[in-house]
């Protein structure tokens, strides 16, 4: 289980830094392309396109490290107070919908791609695929993390945080 937490827990940060990376770029691009519109009357075409894969981006690569450090909004509070055999059940339960989840965000978007992967995006060169690869990332991501909460509620053992 160690070898695993240590795994993800890099995989964790890694992709955060990388959610902070376009998130950053995605500030940078709105912020070009409102000069280039309001100021010089001349916004490129790409700039709606490469922020659209930003954002994209930014909720995948930041959703998935969020949701493995518990980081979303949750309703802990409550289950704190229910009883230990219950808290178990409670775990178990989102920790399947959360990797079930993540199982169809990833198929899902594996499918979407595949079947978009012929058209490009006109104003950027690229396949239309592109737009899913932030997505199927996102997905592996969520899965493998429930995966590891999961285990560490079977094996009693505890999921180190990223940020420790």
């Amino acid at each position: 289980m160690k070898w695993l937490t240590a795994i993800n827990s890099r995989l964790s940060r890694w992709t955060l830094y990388l959610a902070c990376a376009c998130l950053a770029g995605l500030l940078c691009i709105v912020v070009y392309g409102v000069v280039m519109r309001y100021v010089f009357n001349d916004e490129p075409p790409y700039v709606e396109q490469v922020a659209l894969l930003l954002v994209i981006s930014v909720s995948m690569f930041g959703g998935a490290p969020c949701g493995r450090d518990g980081g979303q909004i949750g309703l802990n509070s409550l289950v704190a107070r229910l009883p230990p055999r219950l808290q178990f059940w409670w775990h178990l339960a989102v920790q399947i919908l959360g990797m079930v989840f993540g199982l169809i965000l990833l198929a899902g978007s594996v499918v979407m791609g595949l079947s978009t992967y012929t058209n490009t995006i006109p104003t950027l060169g690229l396949s239309e695929a592109f737009r899913y690869l932030p997505v199927v990332l996102g997905g592996m991501l969520i899965a493998a993390f429930s995966f590891e909460h999961l285990w560490a509620l079977f094996t009693d053992t505890e999921v180190i945080r990223s940020w420790h």
